[in-house]
């Protein structure tokens, strides 16, 4: 891009929609990007269209489960080994579980790749962001929604679960992970929690036929189309806002007064995420998994 020295672009859920989208649109100005995905296939259909846009040899495709503490763990080495310095963190990865499943770490799925990894990321890679010059964490998720809450006393849902009940906490979650990470001063970074709305994207596949139907309807006629959700995230990377937190839903600037993005909870929960870590030895994946 004209003006603009390249930069490194680490994106979570970089293989699908919006986390695919943007890898893309960041190749194509020049940057350089790691694309995290847990799927070998979609990775090498991702290296394939960026080496039609010219980007060969700027695209790392990195397979891994990130609901796994362990894998987080081996891809924030893996980054660290290959790139001294990471410009922007952008997360994207998310998938719904219609039935309660854990981690290999005993961990509710939703709870360990919406919340967690993100967590570890951004404390794992904070000192290669640290060493570049204007660094942005960009979380995708809910922020503006007010519906869900954090189960204080059932973290990873053991008493009642559904797939909705799973993605509001997690988002809530991700809420008072932005809110954490400022208020602590955990790096150099700005923080922007941006919530694009209903966009024609991700991986639907885990639902029964009929509600893939249904999605597909819904997304047909009310959906953003995912190259206008992912303009602001590409405007965020090539001018970070000053200030150490930003949120937006869909295009507007969020009450910072609003009760999920509470200060108190957002320490509380960090807490508690540290207290977790330290109770649980990562454990290593299936192999294939």
């Amino acid at each position: 891009m004209r003006g603009q020295q390249p930069k490194t672009i680490v994106i979570s859920g970089g293989t699908d929609g919006m986390g695919r989208a943007t890898a893309l649109a960041r190749l194509r100005r020049g940057d350089t990007v790691v694309a995290i995905g847990s799927n070998e296939a979609k990775g090498r259909v991702l290296a394939e269209e960026a080496g039609r846009t010219g980007a060969v040899g700027r695209l790392r495709f990195l397979r891994a489960d990130l609901s796994s503490i362990a894998e987080v763990e081996r891809v924030a080495a893996d980054i660290a080994h290959h790139h001294p310095v990471i410009d922007a963190l952008v997360f994207c990865a998310n998938r719904q579980s219609p039935k309660r499943r854990e981690t290999v770490d005993g961990l509710e799925f939703t709870f360990g790749l919406y919340y967690l990894s993100r967590y570890l990321l951004s404390r794992r890679l904070r000192p290669l962001m640290d060493a570049s010059a204007a660094p942005v964490i960009i979380s995708v998720a809910g922020v503006g929604n007010t519906a869900g809450a954090i189960h204080w006393d059932d973290l990873q849902l053991e008493r009642r679960y559904s797939t909705i009940r799973a993605q509001l906490q997690a988002g809530r979650a991700n809420d008072l992970l932005g809110v954490a990470f400022a208020q602590r001063a955990a790096g150099k970074a700005a923080y922007v929690m941006y919530h694009p709305g209903f966009t024609r994207s991700g991986d639907a596949s885990m639902f029964n036929p009929l509600v893939r139907g249904i999605l597909r309807l819904l997304a047909r006629f009310a959906a953003r189309p995912v190259e206008t959700s992912i303009r602001p995230i590409v405007e965020f990377i090539d001018n970070p806002p000053r200030a150490a937190l930003t949120a937006i839903d869909r295009g507007r600037p969020v009450d910072s007064a609003l009760k999920t993005l509470d200060p108190g909870d957002a320490d509380r929960l960090a807490t508690l995420t540290e207290e977790l870590l330290s109770q649980h030895t990562p454990q290593t994946p299936p192999h294939g998994r």
